[in-house]
C-alpha cells in the first residue's frame, strides 16, 4: 500500500469514528427511541430546539474541521446552533460572511444599506460584476445561499440607528462590526453591552488593519478604550473634509478573515484571543503585533459600575458625524463664490482666460485631470501661494491676475481652498460646484471617475 493510500485509509477510519460518535449523540438525544435512529438524515433537537446531531451531509461537508480536536463534533454542533449578525457587507464583512457560512454557522444575518458599486469589487469579494447596482445585503445573501445550504442567511437592507438597533441585535448571539465609521461603532458597542453580546470589531485603512473583541469574558467595551469620539473639527480649518477612501484590496480581506476566526473560536468555546488585546497589522512590512488594552473601566458610561447610558442615544449628535462612509456634500461658500461645471465649460470653450487650480493630492491628479490645470494639493496650498500668484498673472510685466477657478473631486476641498485664497488676497477665486464627479456626470461622460 502506497503512502497516499495509507493516508486515505487513515482519514476514512477517522471519519468512521466521527460517524460512530455522532450516532451515540443521536441515541442520547432520542432517549432510547431506536426507531428514529433508522432515519439517516433526521436532525435531533433538544428541548430548546438546538440541533444535537450532525447529518451525514454535514459530516462530509465539515470533515476537515471535525477532525480537529479543538472543534470536533461538539464544536461543530455549537457552530451549527450559533447565530451571528454581521453589520456591513463591504471590505471587512465580505470575507467574514463567506468564511462564517463556509465554517458551518447555522444562522447568519447580514446588514447593509448601500448598493454595490464598481469600485467596491476591488476588495468586497462577496459581490461581483453582475451585481453592480444590487443592494449589498441581498447580494451577500445570494452569495451565501450559493456557498452553503447549511446556513440560514437573512438580509437586512437598512441603516442602523438608535431606533432599530436593539430590536435587530437582540435575537443574535454574536455581533461582527464590519463598518467604517465612528457613529456606528459607538452604536453597536452600546447595544451589545446593553444586550450582553460579544462584539468582534475590525478596521482597515490603506495598508493597515486592526482587530479586537469587545464586551467578552470580562474584557473592556469600546467606550472603555475610547470614552469620547474624536472631535469632528480638526486643528486646521484648511484640512481636507473628504473621507479617506484609500485601501489596499487584500488588507480588509485579511482582517475580515481574522474576524471570522474569532467568531468561530467564541462559538466553539475555543475562546477569543483578542479580548483586552488589539491586533495591529502592517501590510507594508507584513507584520503583526499585539498590544494589551486596559481592562474594563469601572467608570465606563455604559459597562461601568454605575453606568449613565442605559439606553441608546443620538450617535450622530454624539460623534458629530453620520453613520456613513460616503463623503458628505458640504456647502461652505455663498453662491456668489461658486460656479457650475456648465459655466466652467463655457469659459473653457470660449477660451476665456483663467487659472484652473486642482487641489487634489498628486496621486489623484495622476489618475485624471482637466487639461491645462495647475495641481497644488490643499495641504500644500498655504505654502505655495507664490506659485498661485505667478500662475495667475496676465503676463510678466503686469500686476493683473486671472480669474481662479478651484476644482477637486467632489467640490468640498475646493471650497476650503477658495476660503484660503480669498483671505490671502485672491478675491477673484471661485469654487467649481460638485467638482470633477459632476463634470464627468454633466459635461463629459468619458471623463474617468474613481
Amino acid at each position: 500500500m502506497s503512502g497516499d493510500e495509507m493516508d486515505v485509509a487513515a482519514l476514512q477510519a477517522e471519519i468512521e469514528q466521527l460517524r460512530t460518535e455522532n450516532a451515540a449523540l443521536k441515541a442520547s438525544a432520542a432517549s432510547g427511541a431506536a426507531s428514529l435512529l433508522s432515519i439517516p438524515f433526521t436532525v435531533g433537537r433538544d428541548d430548546s430546539g438546538a440541533t444535537t446531531e450532525l447529518t451525514n451531509a454535514e459530516i462530509a461537508r465539515f470533515s476537515r474541521q471535525l477532525l480537529m480536536p479543538e472543534i470536533g463534533v461538539q464544536g461543530q454542533l455549537k457552530l451549527r446552533n450559533i447565530s451571528v449578525l454581521v453589520v456591513g457587507c463591504g471590505g471587512l464583512g465580505a470575507p467574514a460572511i463567506m468564511y462564517l457560512a463556509a465554517a458551518g454557522i447555522g444562522r447568519l444575518g447580514v446588514v447593509d444599506y448601500d448598493v454595490v458599486e464598481a469600485s467596491n469589487l476591488q476588495r468586497q469579494i462577496i459581490h461581483d460584476e453582475p451585481k453592480v447596482g444590487m443592494r449589498k445585503s441581498e447580494s451577500a445573501k445570494a452569495t451565501v445561499n450559493r456557498l452553503s445550504s447549511f446556513c440560514d442567511c437573512t438580509a437586512y437592507d437598512m441603516l442602523l440607528d438608535s431606533s432599530n438597533a436593539m430590536d435587530l441585535i437582540k435575537p443574535w448571539d454574536i455581533v461582527v462590526d464590519a463598518t467604517d465609521n465612528v457613529a456606528t461603532r459607538y452604536l453597536l458597542n452600546d447595544a451589545c453591552v446593553l444586550l450582553n453580546k460579544p462584539l468582534v470589531s475590525g478596521s482597515a485603512l490603506r495598508m493597515d488593519g486592526q482587530l479586537t473583541v469587545y464586551n467578552y469574558d470580562g474584557g473592556p467595551c469600546y467606550r472603555c478604550i475610547f470614552p469620547k469620539p474624536p472631535p469632528a473639527e480638526t486643528e486646521s480649518q484648511y484640512t481636507s473634509i473628504t473621507f479617506d477612501f484609500r485601501i489596499c484590496s487584500t488588507v480588509p480581506g485579511i482582517i475580515g478573515c481574522l474576524q471570522a476566526l474569532e467568531v468561530v473560536k467564541i462559538a466553539a468555546d475555543i475562546g477569543a484571543k483578542f479580548s483586552q488585546k488589539l491586533l495591529i497589522f502592517d501590510a507594508t512590512f507584513g507584520s503583526f503585533r499585539t498590544i494589551k488594552l486596559r481592562g474594563r473601566s469601572p467608570a465606563c458610561a455604559v459597562c461601568g459600575d454605575e453606568p449613565t447610558i442605559t439606553e441608546l442615544i443620538d450617535y450622530v449628535q454624539f460623534c458629530g458625524s453620520g453613520p456613513s462612509d460616503k463623503t458628505p456634500t458640504q456647502r461652505i461658500l455663498e453662491e456668489v463664490d461658486r460656479i457650475t461645471v456648465e459655466e466652467l465649460g463655457e469659459f473653457r470653450k470660449a477660451a476665456h482666460s483663467h487659472l484652473l487650480l486642482d487641489v487634489r493630492e498628486k496621486v489623484q491628479y495622476d489618475i485624471c485631470s482637466l487639461p491645462h490645470s495647475l495641481n497644488i494639493p490643499l495641504a500644500e496650498l498655504e505654502g505655495r501661494l507664490p506659485d498661485v500668484r505667478a500662475a495667475a498673472r496676465h503676463g510678466p510685466n503686469t500686476s493683473g491676475t486671472l480669474p481662479i477657478y478651484v476644482i477637486c473631486r467632489r467640490g468640498n476641498d475646493s471650497q476650503l481652498a477658495v476660503q484660503m485664497l480669498q483671505k490671502t488676497g485672491f478675491g477673484q477665486a471661485k469654487d467649481v460646484i460638485g467638482g470633477l464627479e459632476t463634470w464627468a456626470r454633466d459635461m463629459d461622460s468619458s471623463f474617468p471617475t474613481y
